[in-house]
């Protein structure tokens, strides 16, 4: 099996604190650069509505994480990689007050990987012009 999001033990430690602070049930979803730059972002059940438009990439620390279609289309070949790092990041995501912010990485996929997701390895113009931030 391949995970197409992992998370760093940093990543897995802020969210097992902000379970314990606001319940077991959050969720992730990565932003698509509108308000909140290109960050992963963690909300509660109820504060943003999955849909048709977002595809589920997988669990971080037993949290569904998120990406919208569109956006998903392009980072498709790469696994993220949820990390943290110091400082404050977007103003939507609940680990904002913590003086702290999730941040993805990304590497491309082997091609072994590729093949086991059925993925095809796009063409050079058609990867994106900078990893995710």
């Amino acid at each position: 099996m391949v995970d197409k999001i992992i998370a760093t033990p940093a990543a897995l430690e802020l969210v097992a604190f902000l379970q314990t602070k606001y319940g077991p049930e959050l969720m992730f979803h990565q932003s698509g650069g509108c308000c909140d730059n290109s960050a992963a972002n963690c909300f509660l059940p109820g504060e943003i509505t999955m849909g048709a438009g977002d595809v589920y990439l997988g669990d971080v620390g037993g949290c569904p994480f998120y990406m919208g279609r569109a956006q998903y289309e392009t980072w498709k070949h790469t696994q993220l990689i949820l990390d943290v790092i110091e400082g404050h990041g977007g103003s939507f995501s609940l680990e904002g007050p913590e003086g702290k912010a999730f941040h993805t990485r990304s590497r491309v996929f082997t091609d072994e990987e590729l093949q086991t997701l059925g993925i095809s390895r796009p063409s050079a113009d058609a990867l994106p012009a900078c990893p995710l931030k």
